[in-house]
C-alpha cells in the first residue's frame, strides 16, 4: 500500500464470482475511479473477501480488476474457497490424479472459469500462482475478515503453520489430506463450520448436490439453538429439535464481545443486513440474480446497517 496515502476507511466487498460489470458499478458507487488500469480512492482501501472466479460471465475481467487494485495498493484480496478449490483441482498429487478429484460436480463448478481461459493456459496458470499469494485471513486492532468462518483455534493454527498467512505448494498438498488438522482448519476457514443432521437424511443444496450436513451460524451459542435455527440457509427438512451438547463445543463460538468480523460465502438472499452488530456477511448471491454488497467501515465501535452499499 502507498505509504503516502492516508487511509481513512476500508470498503469490504463480498463474493464477486465473475460479475465484473457489477463490480465496476459497485466501485463507482463507492467513489473509486479508474486510472492507469486500476481503480483507487484517495483515502480508502478495498478488502475483497474472496471468490472471484466460477459461475459468472466475465471471470477474466474480474481477476484483472481485483489483481490490478492489489498490485496498485488500493485493495487487499483474501482467498475464497473457489480459489482454493481451483488450486487443488489443477495440482497433481503423488501417485497420480489431482488433489481435488475431477468428479462431474467439481468439473461443473470450474467449467465457466476454464472455458474463459481455454485459449490462454499460461495466463490462467499465472492467476493460479497469484491465488497462492492470497492470505486466508486479515486482522487489525478493530476488525477481522475471512472468507467463511473465523474460529480462534483454526486461525491460531494457520498463523503457526502458513507462511505469512499464505499457502505454499507443499502446504496445499498437505491440506488436501482429510483428517489432518490443516485440512480441518482450511475447510472451516474457507467453507464454514458444518453440523451433521441427526437422521443423516440428505437435502439438495443450491447446486443440486446431496448434503448430509448443514452450514451453521458459528457466531451463535449452540446451547440455545435447534437444527433449524442454527442453519445459515433455511431448509424445510430441518427440525426444531435442540442440538445435542456433544455435537458442538459449547464454548467454541464467536461472541458478541469479539472483534467485528466480515465474511462472504453463504449465498444470503433478500435485503442486505447485519446478523449482529459485530457480524457482517457480505455474500448476497450475485451469481443467482442477487446483489453485490460492500460495507463501508470507518473503525466504528458498532456496525450499522446504513453502511451496507450494494448494486
Amino acid at each position: 500500500m502507498d505509504t503516502n496515502k492516508i487511509v481513512k476507511g476500508i470498503d469490504l466487498i463480498g463474493d464477486i464470482h465473475g460479475y465484473a460489470e457489477k463490480l465496476k458499478e459497485l466501485l463507482s458507487k463507492l467513489d473509486y475511479t479508474e486510472s492507469d488500469g486500476a481503480y483507487s480512492h484517495p483515502s480508502r482501501t478495498v478488502l475483497f473477501v474472496g471468490d472471484y472466479i466460477d459461475r459468472g460471465p466475465k471471470i477474466k475481467d474480474t481477476l484483472k480488476i481485483v489483481k490490478a487494485m492489489v498490485d496498485k495498493g488500493s485493495a487487499i484480496a483474501l482467498m475464497g474457497n473457489h480459489e482454493y478449490n481451483a488450486l487443488c483441482f489443477h495440482a497433481q498429487k503423488k501417485g497420480g490424479g489431482h488433489l481435488r478429484p475431477h468428479l462431474n460436480k467439481n468439473i461443473v463448478q470450474h467449467f465457466d472459469t476454464i472455458k474463459e481461459f481455454q485459449n490462454d493456459q499460461p495466463e490462467y496458470e499465472s492467476y493460479l500462482d497469484w491465488f497462492k499469494t492470497l492470505p486466508l485471513y486479515y486482522e487489525t486492532d478493530s476488525f477481522r475478515a475471512v472468507h467463511a468462518c473465523w474460529n480462534d483455534s483454526n486461525i491460531q493454527f494457520l498463523k503457526e503453520t502458513l507462511i505469512d498467512g499464505k499457502l505454499t505448494d507443499e502446504l496445499i498438498a498437505q491440506s488436501a489430506v482429510k483428517g489432518t488438522k490443516l485440512y480441518q482448519a482450511i475447510e472451516e476457514t474457507l467453507k464454514g463450520r458444518e453440523l451433521e443432521l441427526p437422521s443423516g437424511k440428505p437435502f439438495k443444496d443450491k447446486d443440486g448436490t446431496d448434503r448430509k450436513e448443514i452450514r451453521i451460524k458459528w457466531w451463535e451459542n449452540p446451547s440455545d439453538m435447534t437444527y433449524k435455527s442454527i442453519s445459515i440457509v433455511p431448509h424445510e427438512a430441518l427440525t426444531d429439535d435442540p442440538i445435542p451438547v456433544s455435537d458442538l463445543q459449547l464454548s467454541d463460538y464467536y461472541r458478541p464481545e469479539d472483534k467485528k468480523v466480515f465474511f462472504g460465502h453463504y449465498w444470503l438472499e433478500g435485503e442486505p443486513s447485519l446478523y449482529r452488530d459485530n457480524i457482517c456477511c457480505l455474500d448476497y448471491s450475485i451469481a443467482n440474480k442477487g446483489k453485490l454488497v460492500a460495507y463501508r467501515f470507518d473503525n466504528e465501535d458498532i456496525l450499522d446497517n446504513s453502511k451496507l452499499v450494494y448494486v
